[in-house]
């Protein structure tokens, strides 16, 4: 099948899942075509079935803000007639699924017909998508999807919630690709950041308000009291100068280092003991299951998809929100003995391949044959 896959081509978790998942279909002999405004991060090489189209978006002092969503909607039907795509997958409501409506209304002026499938992440629902400004939009672009897919359970539920929704929503979860992840890091290189009786604890994101970062700070400062620790913080955003000013604050600079974005999350993760994620909401938490592939059990909150992933006192602990001491004692009791820290280390790793991306990609190829199937029987009831 040719499928054109449009997200966002950034380190952010859409982007990630919509990269690694045309990847897995190319490799299932499908040819996927990416239609973004710069190659995706995740997206390793081209090849004969992965190609890459740039959306350009010409500039006009008339313009304040220049109309993406007009280049896009014009790059997809210019792409999906050279190339005779079949599928259209969107990832994220705004503005790729209203650019996509904008794009099969123009292709069908021409005769040419495709479904659309969108996928929703969710900050796109619960944040941008339910400001006043956008809802119309977001709610008419997911009713005239032919596919809506939730990234978990939670965010299926946030979404009938918010919206006048009359589409149904299928929940796929977000996937990670187990065969990637095989530790082969030295106690040489651990020990760039940590001696040996240290143990390591991560936290990995965007440093944005949800995610709490001064209760990972909080946690961890806690923790430090009992279990000799450092703490790795990866990541770049609005909130990292107040954690450095809270890390000093509490005297602990000497235990906790900032990296900053890295390309080398995995190896970190690979290093790592325990991972920190206390945040106010996650529609899934794809931080949690790429710690939990590395075999680093995950200490969270309860809140969106997270308990959908982090397995209570299987593959880590969960808490209520802002229980900044209960996570900290969870952490302590993880790491206190070797024993019970190793078996969560393999609790964690079973509980990722769970979600392995092998599992996971036939879903969608499933939702993609039903979409084309559906279509090709509308036309055909409509020439009845």
């Amino acid at each position: 099948m040719k499928i054109a896959i449009v997200c966002y081509p950034t380190f952010g978790g859409s982007g990630v899942v919509a990269t690694e998942l045309g990847m897995a279909l190319s490799k299932r002999g499908h040819e996927v075509h990416f239609i973004t405004y710069k190659q995706p991060v995740r997206l390793e090489q081209l090849s004969g079935n992965i190609h890459f189209h740039e959306v350009n978006v010409p500039e006009y002092p008339l313009f304040h803000y220049q109309p993406y969503e007009l280049a896009l909607s014009s790059k997809l039907v210019d792409m999906v007639k050279l190339h005779k795509i079949e599928m259209l997958h969107v990832h994220y409501a705004i503005p790729h699924a209203y650019a996509g409506y904008m794009a099969k209304k123009m292709l069908e002026e021409e005769g040419i017909f495709l479904p659309m499938m969108t996928t929703l992440h969710g900050t796109d629902i619960t944040l941008v998508g339910n400001h006043p400004f956008y809802k119309p939009a977001v709610t008419f672009s997911i009713n005239n999807s032919d596919v809506v897919t939730s990234v978990s359970q939670s965010l299926k539920a946030d979404t009938l919630r918010l919206f006048k929704v009359r589409q149904e929503i299928e929940v796929i979860p977000n996937f990670i690709d187990t065969s990637k992840y095989v530790n082969s890091v030295s106690n040489c290189q651990r020990s760039m950041l940590a001696s040996g009786d240290e143990k390591i604890i991560t936290h990995v994101s965007n440093f944005r308000k949800v995610k709490r970062i001064d209760d990972v700070v909080m946690i961890f400062y806690n923790i430090q009291k009992e279990i000799k620790s450092k703490l790795i913080m990866v990541g770049q955003g609005p909130e990292r100068e107040m954690a450095e000013e809270l890390v000093a604050e509490l005297g602990i600079e000497d235990k906790v280092l900032f990296l900053g974005e890295s390309n080398e999350i995995d190896k970190v993760l690979s290093f790592s003991d325990l991972f920190l994620l206390p945040s106010e909401n996650e529609s899934f938490g794809l931080a949690a299951l790429e710690a939990m592939v590395n075999a680093v059990p995950v200490i969270s909150t309860n809140t969106g998809g997270l308990p959908e992933v982090n397995r209570q006192a299987f593959s880590g602990y969960l808490s209520e929100v802002g229980n900044v001491s209960e996570m900290a004692k969870n952490a302590i009791s993880i790491l206190k003995d070797k024993t019970n820290l190793a078996r969560f280390k393999e609790n964690a790793r079973n509980q990722a391949f769970t979600f392995d991306i092998q599992t996971i990609v036939p879903l969608y190829e499933n939702l993609y044959k039903k979409a084309v199937e559906d279509l090709k029987e509308q036309k055909k009831a409509a020439k009845i």
